[in-house]
C-alpha cells in the first residue's frame, strides 16, 4: 500500500473512531453550545513517529505537561463560572469538548471531530454558510505550528479559533488565517521585550540557540532582523538537536550538544537566548549540568519561560540567572479553589468512562503529576490561564450579543460560525481590569512580564522583575533581580570593554560589537549619539583637545583698540595725518613760490589729498574684518598709493626731461607740456590700477574668513580672504613697478641743481616701499595670524609717513626756515651755476 493510500485509510479510520464523549469527564461538558479546546497535556512529540501505522498517536504514552493541564482547567473553570455565576448567557448552558494534542498530526483528528456533526459525519459541500459543526469556536492550540495547521481547516468554515499562546506574527495575515484570533501578544513584542531587556543591562554580545523547527527558525530570524538596527551582536548561533521520541540521547546528539557547550565555554558571551520548545531543552541542560557550565544569563522564550518541569531541575540554579518572557499574570478569583477542590474530589483514575472514547481524551496521570510538583507549581499557570480565561469570555460575550440575550434569557437560535466570527471581532468589554478588544489583525495586546526563576523556599518559583507594554513598546519597572554574581552585580556580556569618553571605536573582525578604542585627535570630538566609530570635526570657530567629547569656542583674535600695537599705529597715523595736513596748508599758502612749483605745483595736492584719505582709513584694520573694511583695504588703500607713486614717478621723469631731454627732444617735450602729459600719465596708471583691482576682486573672495592659528589651534584669526597675501601682491605689483621706474629716474637726476635734486628723497621712499612690501608678502606666505595684520598696517603707516615726511618734509623745512632760498632769483642762480658747471 502506497503512502497516499495509507493516508486516505488513516483519515477514514480517524473519522470512525470519533464517538460520543463520556459523562463526568474533564474533557467533556454537555451544553447548548460547545467550545472546542486544544491543549498539550503531554509533552509535544518531535520527530518521525507512527508513519508505519494507521493509529492516531496516543498522547498518554508520553510525559505529562503540567502547564497544559493547568490551562485546560482554566477553560473548564471559565465555562463553569459563566454557567453558574455570570450574567452572560442567562438560560443558556455552555459546554466544551477538549482534546489532547501531543503530536503535530493530533491536530487533524480533533479538527475533524469538531467540524463533524453530532452523527460524526463531515459532509463535503460547495457552500458551508448554513452548516453547523459540533462546536461554535475553538480555544487553542498552543504552538504556532499547530495553530496554522488547525486554521487551514477552520478557515473553510470560518469557524473562530482563539489561540492563547501562538505568537508567530504570520498569524496576523488575515488573508491566510481569517479565523485566527489571539489573546497573547505577537512574536514581535516578545522579541522587542528581549532586546530592550538586553539594552537595559548593556548586553551587546549574546549567543542564540534555536530548535530545529519552525518556532526556532522564525523567532531567530525576527531577532536577527531586530538586532540589525541595534548595538547588539550575536557571537554565534546554533541549532539544538531535536530529541528522539523516547527521549534517549543518541551518540550523534550527545556529540552535537558537546560541541555547543564547548563553544559556550570558549565564548566571552555570557547571555544566551533560547528559542525552543521545552522538550528539546531537557537534554541540552542535562549536558550543561554534566559539564558544570556556569556564570550565564539564560533568557527564555515564552515557550519555556514558566515551565515547571525544567524548573524542577534544581541544579540549574548553579548555572546562572534565568530570565523569561511570558504573558502578564492576572489573578483569577476562585480559580485556585477550583483546582484544589478538583484535586481533592477526584480519585486518580482514568477519565475514560464511556464505551466509545474520542482519541486522546484521557490523562490518568495528569492530576498526580501536577500535584507532585507541590502547591507552588500550580501557580505558574497564572501567567497563561488568563489568556484562556479571556478567550472563553470573549466567545461568551459574542454569543450573548448574537442570541440577543437580556438579563434573564436568550433566544437559543441557530448560530453559524461565520456569524460568531464577525461578532468576536466586535467584542469590547473589561475582564478583571483588562480591556478585551481585538485589533484589526485579531490580536489582543496583553502586557508581557519578565520573570526570574527562583529556587528560594519562601518565594514563588517565577518572580516578576519587569513589564513590557505592547501599546507603548516600552520596558518598565525593572527591579528586584537577584544575579548569580558574588556581589550581585549586573553580569557583563560584551565583546569589547566600553571605550573611555573621547575614544572612538574601530571595528575588529566582522562584528561591530568587537572593537578597539582610539583617542580622538585634537580638533575632533566624539558624539556617541551620532556615530561611535568616527570622531566628528569641530566647527571652524571651535576646537578640542585630544580625547574630548565636545568642542570649546576658539578665541577669536583680531586687531583691537586696546592692544599696544594698535595704539602705536593709531598714534603714528594721527601724527602722519596732522603732518600731511600741515604740509597741505603750507603748500597752499606758498603755492606760487618756486619751491612749491619745483615740487610739482598742482600735482602736489594730487598727492597730499590721497595721503590724507589713506590716513583716515587706518581704522579699517582695527576690529573684526567685514566686507566693507575688506573692500576699503583692497580698493581705497591701493588706489591712493598708486596715485601718490604715479605722481612721484611722473615728477621724477619730468625733472630729468626738463634738464636732460628737453634740449635733445624739444618737439616731444612740447607735446608733453601742451597735452598735460603728467596728468594723462597719472590718469592712465590709475585706470590700469582700477582694472587690476577689479580683476583681483572677481577671482578672490572678499568675505571675511576665519582660520586657525597653526601655532596655537585654540586661537582663530579673521582675515579678509584665504589668499589675502596673493591678492596683496597682485594689487601692489603695479606700484612696485612704478617704484622701480621712479627710483631709476631719480638716480638719473642725481646731478641736477640742489633745488631740483630730489633723488635722495625719492630714492629713500621708493626703496623703502619696494622692500617693505616684498618683505610683507614674503612674511604672509609663511605665517598666518593677527601679526600679519599688524605688519600690514605698520608697512602702510610707515610708507605714508615716508612719502609725507620724506618727500614733502624737506620742502616745508626750506619754505619755513630758509625763505631766502624760496625765490626766483635764487633758483635762477642755481640753474645758471648748474649750466656753467656742465659747460
Amino acid at each position: 500500500m502506497g503512502p497516499q493510500a495509507r493516508a486516505v485509510c488513516s483519515l477514514f479510520f480517524l473519522m470512525q473512531v470519533l464517538g460520543e464523549p463520556a459523562e463526568h469527564s474533564e474533557f467533556h461538558l454537555a451544553g447548548d453550545y460547545l467550545l472546542g479546546g486544544l491543549f498539550s497535556l503531554h509533552a509535544n512529540v518531535k520527530g518521525i513517529v507512527h508513519l508505519n501505522s494507521l493509529q492516531v498517536p496516543k498522547c498518554k504514552e508520553y510525559e505529562t505537561k503540567v502547564l497544559g493541564y493547568n490551562l485546560m482547567q482554566a477553560m473548564r473553570f471559565a465555562v463553569e463560572e459563566i454557567n453558574s455565576h455570570s450574567s452572560l448567557l442567562p438560560g443558556v448552558l455552555l459546554g466544551y469538548e477538549v482534546v489532547d494534542i501531543c503530536y503535530i498530526s493530533n491536530n487533524v483528528q480533533p479538527v475533524l471531530y469538531f467540524l463533524a456533526r453530532e452523527d460524526d459525519i463531515l459532509p463535503i459541500q460547495e457552500d458551508y454558510t448554513h452548516y453547523m459543526p459540533r462546536v461554535v469556536a475553538v480555544i487553542g492550540p498552543d504552538s504556532s505550528e499547530s495553530t496554522m495547521t488547525v486554521a487551514h481547516f477552520l478557515s473553510l468554515f470560518l469557524l473562530p479559533e482563539i489561540t492563547y499562546s501562538a505568537i508567530n506574527d504570520e498569524l496576523r495575515d488575515k488573508l491566510r488565517f481569517p479565523t485566527v484570533l489571539r489573546t497573547v501578544a505577537g512574536a514581535s513584542h516578545h522579541i522587542e521585550a528581549m532586546v530592550q531587556l538586553m539594552l537595559r543591562f548593556h548586553w551587546n554580545w549574546i549567543v542564540v540557540l534555536v530548535s530545529d523547527d519552525n518556532y526556532g527558525r522564525s523567532n531567530s530570524q525576527m531577532l536577527n532582523e531586530r538586532l540589525a538596527s541595534s548595538d547588539i551582536c550575536i557571537a554565534f548561533q546554533e541549532v539544538l538537536p531535536a530529541p528522539q521520541t523516547n527521549q534517549v540521547v543518541t551518540p550523534q546528539e550527545r556529540e552535537h550538544l558537546q560541541i555547543i557547550v564547548d563553544k559556550l565555554q570558549e565564548s566571552s558571551a555570557r547571555v544566551v537566548v533560547l528559542f525552543s520548545p521545552d522538550l528539546a531543552l531537557h537534554n541540552f541542560f542535562g549536558e550543561v549540568l554534566r559539564r558544570n557550565f556556569t556564570r550565564v544569563v539564560w533568557i527564555a522564550s515564552e515557550s519555556w519561560a514558566i515551565d515547571p518541569v525544567l524548573h524542577n531541575f534544581t541544579e540549574l540554579r548553579h548555572t546562572g540567572t534565568f530570565l523569561g518572557i511570558t504573558t502578564q499574570s492576572v489573578l483569577i478569583p476562585g480559580f485556585d479553589e477550583f483546582r484544589l477542590h478538583h484535586s481533592r474530589g477526584r480519585k486518580p483514575a482514568s477519565n475514560t468512562t464511556r464505551l466509545k472514547a474520542t482519541c486522546n481524551q484521557e490523562c490518568d496521570t495528569c492530576l498526580d503529576t501536577t500535584m507532585s510538583f507541590g502547591t507552588d507549581f500550580t501557580f505558574p499557570g497564572e501567567f497563561m490561564v488568563y489568556n484562556v480565561y479571556s478567550a472563553v469570555y470573549a466567545v461568551a460575550h459574542a454569543l450573548h450579543r448574537l442570541l440577543g440575550c437580556s438579563q434573564t434569557n436568550c433566544s437559543r437560535s441557530v448560530i453559524y460560525p461565520w456569524q460568531l466570527l464577525q461578532e468576536l471581532r466586535k467584542v469590547n468589554f473589561t475582564l478583571l481590569g483588562h480591556q478585551i478588544l481585538f485589533d484589526r489583525e485579531g490580536d489582543l495586546p496583553m502586557p508581557l512580564e519578565i520573570v526570574q526563576w527562583r529556587w528560594d523556599a519562601n518565594r514563588r518559583p517565577f518572580q516578576s522583575i519587569a513589564f513590557y507594554h505592547p501599546t507603548e513598546q516600552l520596558l518598565k519597572d525593572v527591579d528586584n533581580i537577584s544575579w548569580h554574581t558574588p556581589n550581585n552585580s549586573i553580569p557583563v556580556s560584551t565583546c569589547s570593554r566600553d571605550c573611555q569618553p573621547g575614544q572612538k571605536k574601530k571595528a575588529v573582525g566582522l562584528h561591530t560589537c568587537c572593537f578597539e578604542c582610539l583617542d580622538c585627535t585634537p580638533g575632533t570630538f566624539l558624539n556617541k549619539s551620532a556615530d561611535e566609530f568616527e570622531c566628528q570635526p569641530c566647527p571652524s570657530n571651535q576646537w578640542s583637545y585630544k580625547k574630548h567629547t565636545s568642542c570649546f569656542k576658539r578665541q577669536l583674535t583680531f586687531l583691537q583698540w586696546h592692544d599696544a600695537s594698535t595704539i602705536i599705529m593709531t598714534m603714528l597715523a594721527a601724527l602722519g595725518f596732522l603732518c600731511t595736513l600741515a604740509i597741505l596748508i603750507i603748500f597752499w599758502k606758498h603755492f606760487q613760490t618756486p619751491m612749491v612749483r619745483s615740487a610739482g605745483g598742482p600735482m602736489c595736492f594730487l598727492m597730499l589729498i590721497p595721503l590724507l584719505v589713506t590716513y583716515t582709513l587706518v581704522p579699517v584694520y582695527i576690529g573684526p574684518p567685514t566686507v566693507t573694511t575688506c573692500l576699503c583695504r583692497q580698493i581705497l588703500f591701493t588706489l591712493c598709493f598708486t596715485i601718490c607713486i604715479s605722481c612721484i614717478t611722473v615728477r621724477s621723469f619730468q625733472i630729468v626731461c626738463i634738464f636732460k631731454m628737453a634740449s635733445r627732444l624739444p618737439r616731444a617735450y612740447s607735446y608733453w607740456v601742451r597735452y598735460h602729459g603728467p596728468y594723462l600719465f597719472v590718469a592712465f596708471i590709475t585706470m590700469l590700477k582700477v582694472v587690476i583691482v577689479v580683476g583681483s576682486l572677481l577671482i578672490t573672495n572678499i568675505s571675511p574668513t576665519t582660520r586657525a592659528d597653526p601655532d596655537d589651534p585654540k586661537i582663530v584669526f579673521v582675515s579678509c580672504n584665504p589668499s589675502y597675501h596673493k591678492a596683496l601682491l597682485f594689487n601692489t605689483s603695479l606700484d612696485l613697478v612704478l617704484s622701480v621706474v621712479s627710483f631709476s629716474f631719480a638716480y638719473m637726476g642725481k646731478e641736477l641743481p640742489t633745488n631740483y635734486n630730489e633723488a635722495k628723497f625719492i630714492t629713500f621712499c621708493m626703496i623703502f616701499y619696494f622692500t617693505s612690501y616684498l618683505s610683507l608678502c614674503t612674511f604672509m606666505s609663511v605665517y598666518e595670524g593677527v601679526l600679519v595684520t599688524i605688519l600690514d598696517l605698520l608697512v602702510i603707516v610707515l610708507n605714508l609717513l615716508g612719502i609725507s615726511l620724506g618727500y614733502f618734509g624737506p620742502k616745508c623745512y626750506m619754505i619755513l626756515f630758509y625763505p631766502e632760498r624760496n625765490t626766483a632769483a635764487y633758483f635762477n642762480s642755481m640753474i645758471q651755476g648748474y649750466t656753467a658747471g656742465r659747460d
